[in-house]
């Protein structure tokens, strides 16, 4: 009767029983290489528990982050990142999660804006790329000589011109809409917020438009002779809103 109630038992065998720390972490590793997502984080989990107060038993968070990243999952990834930055502050790899927390919001972005000709732009939120921009920058000034510190430079210029940009797009969407306040609202926002960015030259044209629309002509003036001056080629000054241009994204 034991023997039947045995087989009969739902209970599922732990086949990780007697593994070792190194083989969970190397089986998780290939599975999640090999896009079995779920079955990785079962075995980090597994891990955590196992190599508690260890070194690896980090990693194996980091690594349980990350695996959220791939599985496009931000949500997760950075409420693991959040967790592991809170029980381990003087980690030595506090880098690398900086790092990684940036990168899962910055392609959060990315997707957004690949698309950002489609969207209606005066209904997004840039949450996700400022949060990036301050993992980033959080990153470069605790750890100017990380590994990572390089890459996260040049994300945070991409990061600042495509919030730039986005500043102009809605800018110009006002503008169009004969919202002619609001767009110089949102002009100056770029000018004041984003200093060198590429998107600025359109923004001190839309001014220019919006306050000839609007009659103020001294301002119009002012602000063409400051958008002559600081991009005398300027193709919106001879061709408008006609200009054709690449796509933004590759600014960075």
């Amino acid at each position: 009767m034991v023997a039947a109630l045995q087989g009969c038992s739902t209970t599922p065998v732990d086949e990780t029983a007697n593994w070792s720390p190194n083989r969970l972490y190397s089986e998780a590793i290939d599975e999640r290489d090999a896009g079995n997502f779920e079955r990785a984080f079962t075995l980090f989990e597994r891990l955590e528990g196992r190599a508690a107060g260890t070194p690896l038993a980090q990693q194996a968070q980091l690594d349980k982050a990350f695996t959220h990243y791939r599985a496009d999952e931000p949500a997760k990834a950075q409420a693991a990142l959040e967790r592991f930055m809170r029980l381990h502050p003087a980690s030595p790899a506090l880098d690398y999660a900086l790092y990684l927390k940036g990168l899962v919001n910055f392609n959060d972005e990315l997707g957004l804006f690949g698309s950002l000709a489609q969207q209606d732009l005066s209904e997004r939120d840039q949450k996700a790329a400022k949060e990036s921009f301050e993992a980033f920058r959080e990153l470069v000034t605790r750890f100017p000589d990380s590994r990572y510190a390089p890459d996260a430079r040049a994300r945070m210029t991409y990061v600042v011109n495509s919030l730039a940009q986005y500043e102009v797009h809605v800018a110009r969407y006002y503008h169009s809409r004969g919202a002619h306040l609001a767009a110089i609202g949102r002009a100056q926002t770029a000018l004041k917020d984003y200093v060198d960015a590429p998107a600025l030259e359109e923004a001190l044209y839309i001014m220019v438009q919006s306050y000839d629309a609007l009659g103020l002509t001294q301002l119009r003036d002012d602000t063409m002779r400051v958008m002559r001056a600081s991009y005398p080629n300027s193709e919106f000054i001879a061709q408008g809103f006609k200009r054709k241009s690449g796509p933004w994204w590759k600014l960075w």
